[in-house]
């Protein structure tokens, strides 16, 4: 099962609603609309780390104006919402009953060879 996407800074437990990502060959950093999937090379962030960003010195900042707000649900959410229905409604597995003949419990695939044998 997925986890929720969070904030991307330590110990913001917030939704994020924007991306950023940077363009390292024109010191560009870019905060647009949250991406629809978490990419390893982006941060996400919620809308007060988005709005209150600074670029690092001489860097250039690119920053979507318009409203952030949660992207719509895609195919992947609605899939994985059904996956985990489906988990969670499957029986449990069978589990093996411990054999009680063995004076060891559980027979595994190492075994003890009496010495009288």
């Amino acid at each position: 099962m997925r986890t929720p996407r969070r904030c991307s800074r330590n110990g913001c437990p917030r939704s994020p609603v924007a991306t950023l990502t940077y363009v390292y060959a024109e010191s560009t950093a870019v905060v647009g609309p949250l991406a629809a999937f978490a990419e390893p090379h982006s941060y996400d962030l919620c809308e007060s780390h988005a709005r209150g960003l600074t670029a690092p010195r001489g860097w250039d900042l690119v920053r979507h104006e318009g409203e952030y707000g949660p992207p719509p649900p895609t195919n992947d959410d609605l899939v994985a919402l059904a996956e985990a229905v489906r988990e969670a409604a499957r029986p449990a597995p069978h589990r093996e009953e411990p054999d009680t003949q063995h004076p060891l419990g559980r027979r595994g695939h190492l075994r003890v060879i009496p010495p009288d044998a």
